[in-house]
This record gives C-alpha cells, sequence and structure tokens, in this order.
C-alpha cells in the first residue's frame, strides 16, 4: 500500500484535514464481473482497519463508481464480498469495480462531508445525484468601500461583507433586489464607475439610489441606511418599517413633504417585499424546509429557503440514481451534496425522520461554524409550513413526470420522423456565427431526454476555413470534433465522458443541402457512416410559419406540419444553438474591440503596454518610433525596446 500526503497536488480535496490511504487493485479483465470485483475487494479489506474514513470503487478506466462512507473502513467495505446480501445494483456496481481507493479522517462527521465533497466532484453513476448543480444567488452587503454596495453574488464568497441567502433562483434575487434598492437607496454601480462620476446617474432620478458619489448623502447617513438593510435582511423588517412610519410621519408634521414622500415609498417597497412572498414564514426565523414525494420509480424534493422569517424563495429538487435507494436515504443524500454549495442555516425541516440524523447535524454544524438543529415539524407554523411543502414537492413530481411523459412522446415521434432505430439519447445540434467571415465560431449544444447539457456544449473557433465560407466552416467543426472519436469504435463507449468518448445518436444541424453535403462529406472521409444526420432549414418564409425544411444525407426532404409538437421540439433545439453561437461570436468580437496591436509582441505585459501608450499615445506611434525614443519610455529597458523595434522593423 502507498501513502500519499493529504494537501499534495494528488490529494483530492487540496486540504490538511485528512490522511489518506490509496490502495489500488487493477486487473486485466475489462467485462463485468462478479467474482473479479469481490476479488479485489476482498484484497482491500486485508489492508484496512476498523477506522472512520471515504472508499472509491473504480472500474477498468479508473472511473469513479461509487463513493461510500463508513465509522469501520473494514467492516463497511466488507459487506460487500457477502454477495447474496446485495441487491442488483449493488452487484451490477460490484461486477464492474476493478480498483478501490481508501481515505482515513479523523472521524466519521469528516467523513460524510468528504463523501459529499467527492460525490459532487465525480458525479459516480451508482450514487444518488442532485441533477441541477449550479450555484445558488445570494445578495451582498460589501464591507471594502467607504459607501459600500449592494449586488446579487455567486459563487465562491471571497468579496469582504455580509452574505444573505440562498436565493431559490436569479429572478427571486433580482425583484428582491430592486425593491432593496428603492427600499434603502444604496448604490449598485462598480468603484470604477462610482469614483468617476461628476453627477447623479439615472438610478438616483428615479430614487433607487442616494448618489454618494456626488455627495448627495455623507458617510454617516449611508452608513445608517446599510445598519437598516442589515437589520431588514436579518429578520428584525417589522423594527425597520416602523422606524420609517415613524420617521414619514415626522417629516409630514415637520411639512417636509417631499421627505416625507421619499420615506412613503421606502415604506412600500418594505411592503412589496413582505407582501410578495406567497409562503407565510413569520416566526420561523433561519431554517430550511425540505418535503420529498415519490411517484412512477422517481423522486422530487421540494426545498423552502427561509431567512429572518422571511420566504426567500423555493426550488424543486429532482435526484437522479435513485433506483432501489430508501426515500429516507435519498433525502439525507440531497441535504449533504445541497450543502455542499450553500452555508447551512441553524434550523433544517425535514418531512421525516433521516438515517444517521445527529451525524449529518454533527457534520453540517462542523462545515457551518454553527449548532445545526434537524427536525421533524409537528406542531403549529412550522408543522403547516412543512405541510405546504409537501404539497408543493407533489404538484411539481406530477408535473415533472407529465413532461416527462411528454418528452417521451416526443423522442418517439422524432425517432420514427427521422427514421432512426431507436430513440436518440444524446442530440449533438451545430451552428455557425460570423460577420462575413469575421471572428468566426462554431458552437454545438447537447440535449437529452433530461434536457439541455449545458455542461457538454462547445465551441470552435474557427481557424483553417475561408471568410464567408459556411460550408468549410461547418466541415472544420465536423472534423475537430470526430477527429479523436473516430479512432475508437462506434458505440463501444458509454454515455459518459469527454467529447472525445461519447459517441451521438443524431447531428442536426442547423442549414440546408449546402450544410448537409459538407457534413456528410466531411464524415464520411473520416471513416464514419454510421451516425444519423440531419439538416434543418428555414421555408421560403424564413421560418415565420414554421416551414422548416429537414434535409436528409440521401438528398431527400420532409416538412412537419405547422403546429407540430416535434416541429416546436426541433426549432427550440434550433434556437439553443442558435443563441449559443452568437453569444460565442459576441464575446469573441468585444475582445477583438479591446485588444490592442501591442499584445502580439512577445513578452509585452500589461503594465508595459500601459506605460508605452501612455509615453506615446497610440499603438501606431509606438510603431513608429526610433529605437532611441523607445529606450526613453518609463519601464521599458534598452532589451526590451531592442524586442519592440525588432518586431515592427524585422522585414527592414
Amino acid at each position: 500500500m502507498s501513502r500519499t500526503k493529504a494537501g499534495s497536488p494528488h490529494d483530492p480535496r487540496g486540504s490538511g484535514r485528512f490522511n489518506e490511504e490509496r490502495a489500488t487493485y487493477t486487473v486485466a479483465s475489462a467485462q463485468p464481473d462478479l467474482e473479479t470485483g469481490v476479488g479485489v475487494i476482498r484484497d482491500t479489506v486485508k489492508t484496512l482497519k476498523p477506522r472512520p474514513g471515504v472508499y472509491r470503487m473504480l472500474d477498468t478506466r479508473g472511473d469513479v463508481l461509487y463513493v461510500g462512507k463508513a465509522r469501520s473502513l473494514k467492516a463497511r467495505v466488507a459487506n460487500y464480498t457477502q454477495v447474496k446480501g446485495l441487491s442488483n445494483r449493488l452487484k451490477r456496481m460490484v461486477s464492474q469495480c476493478r480498483a478501490m481507493e481508501i481515505v482515513v479522517t479523523n472521524s466519521e462527521a469528516e467523513a460524510l462531508l468528504l463523501e459529499a465533497q467527492l460525490i459532487k466532484r465525480y458525479r459516480p453513476p451508482f450514487n444518488v445525484l442532485l441533477r441541477d448543480d449550479k450555484s445558488f444567488p445570494f445578495i451582498l452587503l460589501r464591507a471594502d468601500h467607504a459607501f459600500p454596495r449592494i449586488q446579487k453574488h455567486r459563487g465562491a464568497r471571497r468579496a469582504k461583507g455580509d452574505y444573505y441567502g440562498p436565493f431559490a433562483s436569479a429572478g427571486s434575487v433580482n425583484k428582491t433586489l430592486n425593491a432593496l434598492q428603492k427600499l434603502f437607496l444604496l448604490r449598485s454601480c462598480t468603484d470604477s464607475f462610482f469614483s468617476n462620476r461628476d453627477r447623479p446617474c439615472l438610478l438616483y432620478q428615479i430614487k433607487r439610489c442616494s448618489a454618494p458619489c456626488v455627495g448627495r448623502i455623507d458617510q454617516e447617513g449611508y452608513a445608517s441606511l446599510m445598519r437598516e438593510a442589515k437589520d431588514f435582511l436579518g429578520g428584525k423588517s417589522g423594527a425597520v418599517q416602523a422606524s420609517i412610519e415613524k420617521q414619514m410621519a415626522k417629516a409630514a408634521q415637520d411639512l417636509d413633504f417631499e421627505t416625507a414622500a421619499i420615506l412613503r415609498d421606502r415604506l412600500r417597497a418594505a411592503t412589496f417585499i413582505q407582501g410578495s412572498q406567497a409562503i407565510n414564514a413569520s416566526g420561523v426565523g433561519d431554517a430550511d424546509v425540505f418535503a420529498l414525494s415519490a411517484k412512477g420509480g422517481q423522486m422530487g424534493v421540494q426545498a423552502f429557503f427561509i431567512r429572518g422569517g422571511q420566504n426567500w424563495g423555493h426550488r424543486a429538487i429532482f435526484p437522479k440514481n435513485t433506483g432501489d435507494v430508501e426515500e429516507a436515504e435519498v433525502l439525507a443524500d440531497v441535504l449533504l451534496q445541497f450543502y455542499e454549495e450553500v452555508p447551512p442555516p441553524r434550523t433544517i425541516l425535514a418531512d421525516r425522520e433521516l438515517p444517521e440524523q445527529d451525524l449529518i447535524a454533527e457534520a453540517l454544524a462542523e462545515k457551518a461554524g454553527h449548532v445545526v438543529a434537524i427536525s421533524i415539524p409537528q406542531r403549529g407554523d412550522r408543522r403547516k409550513l412543512m405541510q405546504q411543502a409537501t404539497r408543493n414537492a407533489v404538484e411539481a413530481l406530477e408535473r415533472r413526470l407529465a413532461e416527462s411523459g411528454t418528452k417521451a412522446k416526443i423522442l418517439r415521434e422524432l425517432a420514427e420522423f427521422l427514421e432512426l432505430d431507436e430513440v436518440p439519447q444524446r442530440i449533438e445540434v451545430y451552428d455557425n456565427s460570423h460577420i462575413q467571415g469575421s471572428k468566426a465560431v462554431g458552437a454545438m449544444v447537447v440535449a437529452s431526454p433530461e434536457g439541455f447539457e449545458k455542461g457538454q456544449y462547445r465551441k470552435f473557433n474557427i481557424k483553417s476555413a475561408q471568410t464567408n465560407d459556411d460550408f468549410g466552416m461547418m466541415r472544420e467543426v465536423m472534423g475537430r470534433r470526430f477527429r479523436n472519436l473516430s479512432e475508437h469504435p462506434e458505440g463501444e463507449e458509454g454515455k459518459k465522458g469527454s467529447h472525445e468518448t461519447v459517441w451521438p445518436d443524431l447531428v442536426l444541424i442547423d442549414g440546408g443541402k449546402g450544410q448537409m453535403s459538407s457534413v456528410r462529406d466531411t464524415l464520411e472521409e473520416m471513416g464514419i457512416e454510421r451516425v444519423p444526420l440531419i439538416a434543418i432549414a428555414k421555408g421560403p418564409h424564413h421560418g415565420r410559419e414554421g416551414r422548416e425544411v429537414f434535409h436528409f444525407p440521401d438528398g431527400r426532404e420532409k416538412t412537419l406540419p405547422v403546429n407540430s409538437p416535434l416541429l416546436f421540439y426541433l426549432q427550440t433545439l434550433r434556437d439553443e444553438v442558435h443563441r449559443y453561437a452568437i453569444g460565442a461570436h459576441r464575446a469573441k468580437r468585444s475582445r477583438a474591440i479591446t485588444a490592442s496591436p501591442l499584445d502580439e509582441i512577445p513578452g509585452i505585459g500589461p503594465a508595459r503596454k500601459r506605460a508605452l501608450l501612455l509615453h506615446f499615445g497610440t499603438a501606431g506611434k509606438v510603431r513608429a518610433a526610433a529605437l532611441e525614443d523607445l529606450q526613453r519610455a518609463p519601464g521599458i529597458s534598452e532589451g526590451v525596446a531592442r524586442q519592440i523595434y525588432d518586431f515592427y522593423h524585422a522585414g527592414g
């Protein structure tokens, strides 16, 4: 057995909290074989001790099949050698196991946290997984400026300030943010915009900012607004409203009607925030509410986010790989993975008892840095809130099942219409975007029965195709997409992994006969003949009437009825790749606009480029400068000046 020091480049967490002991036994057999898998596990058990930790099962390619945690690694891993007591799902997993990796931790709570981290990282096919892995938005009140800004925030919380959330969606945080700007008149502009103002911007005119940038409010007055905002977001909304009402009454009494009107508008904004909450969460404080529903072999979890007694939205979560897993275990896995992204509140309400509930609470408390309590509401407002969450979970799952049934029907119709052998599980859609050949970009989006797989999208910077040659661009994109893939026999690789190992079940091209011919000929030259191809072209009225024409590789054409659900679905695929291609092209064009000819000179970084432009004024004058003039520029040494001069005068 080899030992890898925690925190080294080989440590999956990059932290020194855990001790890792890695035991890897690779066998020659690549085919699923239960006896071989059990043998690998038995060899691993011989090296283990009754200590807490996490284990990973790997297949023949080294991909992670499953991540599990244990109070005693030796006892837990040994259970997998008792084949008769395993479910069919676990037997399939053991039969594919060709190696194991072990991480020893200091406690079972640490093992639980590490298990969630590794599941999030590797997304193993035999673990319960969250489908939606995007981060949740927060509201951030910054604390790194004399006049701090209020803003929406996603991702790592590195900025100094107070974070409030999570919010269920960007829409819910945007509505709250707009109302908070009206309520507290806090600035939302960047620091550079703030420092360059000499008169108030539009937000001041529409009463959504107090204009501290031009001195319309002093630092003490702005700090008072910040304190009110923190109190409001921290659950003291009633006290804040009472204070504003008192100020408004005094302003009216003093006949200061302009100030009274401003305070009235702020009060309305506070009322809007509370009135827009469809869920009554008063008296709950800070809590997350989770309820699970199961039907038709699928499970759905409804989550409500309550902060300071205010409802900050709700989200439906549909975990995958739930097969023969107990409902309570699924909910526990959802909680642990969910709080990998979101800081846990002090109270978590669940609709059922969880396995190892106290251990989960201990692990989340360790992560959060404060006590976390998990409870099942029995009476009062919390019970009513849980009942509402349960109703939402049932309704969300029923909608999901209805949509899944409709999508399955559409995909069956798609297979029939396009004459495919089976329903496609991976659809790749391609398009190009450019302006007269300039800054050309190719785009690929991926769709599956579960929707768009945005993590699989890919863009191609067109390199070799001639200007305005759409067909050449498509040939280049196809060549680059399938070059490495053509080395693998079609159909051998699973629906998993990188683009180089995943074969599409259908390729849909945004274009007509020309694009179809380009793609077909390119793939034939590469020896690829079994990938189904279809080109979708707008009809004579440019698709305004839904008269799209579908071109087949053999030259045939088909159309669909104007109101066909299948046509709508295919239009959605085409529109998504069009959106993605245009976005990639615009981003490339924006970068080109801000580019400078000086960027092409080797060894000239941002600091030297800035010094040259400040000294000479323009890149053209740098190009025309004599060697002696370049040497006199601040920060430019004799060697660098010679390098710049030679770059522009190499042919002279």
